[in-house]
């Protein structure tokens, strides 16, 4: 089974988020808005879909992360995500939370054995060209 299949996105906490997403955009060119930046590509097999990857700086006092206590979490894109979660629960992987839809894709979110929380992502209908 194909699992993680790319970076669905790059989050960390931040003292002060207006000004993190200040700097990044004067001077890396970042163009943040209030849920951070999203960079898309096309799909390496089929240029024809767009994929992205968002970048985002979140409060010091973020409950978005827990019950990590670290100041960030990586998104990972994955394939098949109810598959992939039944995979890790016969590993013995934490799960953290129950599937959760949307239309912009399916998210669940596991503990790696540091206790990093790792968001997973199964895209929704991704854009076609």
């Amino acid at each position: 089974m194909k699992k993680v299949t790319g970076i669905g996105g790059v989050f960390f906490k931040s003292a002060d988020p207006k000004a993190m997403n200040d700097w990044y955009t004067k001077n890396l060119g970042l163009p943040v808005g209030q849920y951070g930046t999203t960079f898309e590509w096309l799909h390496e097999d089929d240029a024809t879909k767009k994929g992205s990857t968002s970048w985002c700086a979140f409060p010091a006092d973020t409950k978005y992360f827990n019950p990590s206590e670290k100041p960030f979490m990586i998104n990972y894109r994955v394939a098949d995500l109810a598959a992939l979660v039944e995979e890790l629960k016969s590993e013995n992987v934490t799960i953290v939370d129950e599937i959760a839809e949307y239309d912009y894709g399916k998210f669940v979110h596991i503990l790696d054995p540091e206790g990093n929380i790792i968001e997973l992502w199964e895209p929704g209908d991704e854009s076609v060209l």
